[in-house]
Formats: C-alpha cells, structure tokens, sequence
C-alpha cells in the first residue's frame, strides 16, 4: 500500500498542531519540526530549533527515513512563524527583527530548498502550502517585520510555481491565510498597548464577540484544499472563501 507524507513546521501548537492531527487522523505519516514538543501526540516530532539549528541535517535525516517509492502523496506545511515584537519599526530590537525574518523567511526558503531537491524524480502529488496572513497585503501599524515576511512568502509561492512550470514532475506550491484564527500569536496581539497597535481594541472586540476561526476548523479546510487539488498552483488564497 503507498504512503501519504506530511512535514510540517510549528506542529506542537496552535494551527500546526491541528493540522498534524487531522492529517495524521486521515492516514498520513506526519513530521513535526518544532521548538517544543507536545505531550501524547499521535505523530512523529522532532524537537529543533528552526533559527538556531542545522536546518540541513534535521530536515535531510527526516527525509531520509522516507521509502519514496512508496509513497503516493508528500506534503510540507511552511507553518512555523512569529508576529515578534509589535510596535514601529523604530523601536524594535535589532535581534528581533533578524529572528522575525529568519524563522519566516529564510527557514521556509531552505525548508522548500532541500525539500524540492529531494523528491524532484518523485511521481506522485506533491505540494507545498505556505501558511500566510491577510498582513501580506494590508500593512498594519506596529507589524511592519511580520507584514513584509509575510509578503515574501506570497512571493516564495509565486515564484516557486513559476520554477516548477514544465517540470516532468511538478512540485505545487499555494499558499493560504488562515484569518483570525484563535491562537498564542491572538493573545499576543490582545496584551499590547495601543501605543504599540493602534488596531487592538479591534482584535480585543473579535475576541469578545467569539469571531476568531477555532483551529481545528481551520486544519479541516486546509486538509480538504490539499487532497482535492481545489487551489492552483501559485495561488495564496484566504481561507474564509472555502468551505
């Protein structure tokens, strides 16, 4: 029988854990590469740091361990993030701005390097879906790291799609913004001065109002675009727009 592959970053929480957990409920093998490790999850974790580590050797171990012709579908999930320090870009840590742009850009960039590398001769379904932000095309104020991260990822999926046109054995690649989901990265938002972000009491209001997208939802979706095929590659899509 072949396989079905999942690796995914940022699994142990939030909107990654739901996702390794509906995708390892519907039959896939699932990796997770995170900074903490949660307790009594059904799917492989590997404990790393994705900005400090060797990315290299975590990643390529992983994919070692895969039997490639056995497997009929393989997917990465570029889920793994952060909002860093909110306020105008001024005031931000140097440090956190580089820390920002690493675990959002440049993780992700190396991540889908050595992953197309791999399983270039693979025939099979293989798609990478970038997890992206409505902060990709509406600039916010106190968010300018996170908001130009996220517009290269838009980019990355753009440009990847565009590298993979006429390839034997294409690599997709979509990206998707989840919205508003209930997540740490929300509480995070919620306790900041509106010195620092002048939109909180908006995202305070959400909360109040019960508008945030529950994470399990949210991987439900996910999952469904991914096995359908139902995005083209090179699409970022917003979430809310599927059923």
């Amino acid at each position: 029988m072949k396989n079905k592959v999942l690796i995914i970053t940022g699994g142990s929480k939030g909107i990654g854990k739901a996702l390794a957990n509906y995708y390892r409920k519907n039959n896939f093998k699932v990796y997770s590469l995170s900074r903490s490790v949660g307790k009594n999850l059904p799917f492989k974790q590997i404990k790393v740091n994705l900005v400090k580590d060797d990315i290299d050797i975590v990643f390529t171990s992983i994919l070692n361990e895969i039997n490639f012709n056995k497997v009929a579908k393989i997917t990465l999930i570029n889920n793994a993030g952060r909002l860093g320090e909110i306020g105008n870009l001024e005031t931000i840590k140097r440090n956190d701005i580089l820390n920002t742009i690493q675990l959002n850009i440049t993780v992700p960039l190396q991540i889908t390097s050595l992953f197309i590398e791999k399983i270039k001769s693979l025939n099979c379904a293989k798609t990478i879906i970038n997890i992206s932000s409505g902060a990709a095309i509406n600039p916010y104020q106190g968010w300018s790291v996170y908001c130009t991260s996220k517009a290269a990822i838009d980019m990355m999926t753009k440009s990847i799609a565009t590298e993979q046109e006429g390839k034997i054995a294409p690599v997709k690649c979509i990206g998707i913004r989840p919205g508003v989901v209930a997540t740490a990265m929300q509480e995070q938002i919620r306790n900041t001065s509106k010195t620092d972000f002048e939109q909180v009491e908006r995202f305070i209001a959400m909360y109040a109002k019960n508008q945030l997208a529950d994470t399990k939802e949210v991987a439900k979706k996910i999952f469904k675009i991914d096995v359908e095929n139902q995005v083209n590659s090179g699409e970022t899509i917003a979430l809310r727009d599927y059923s």
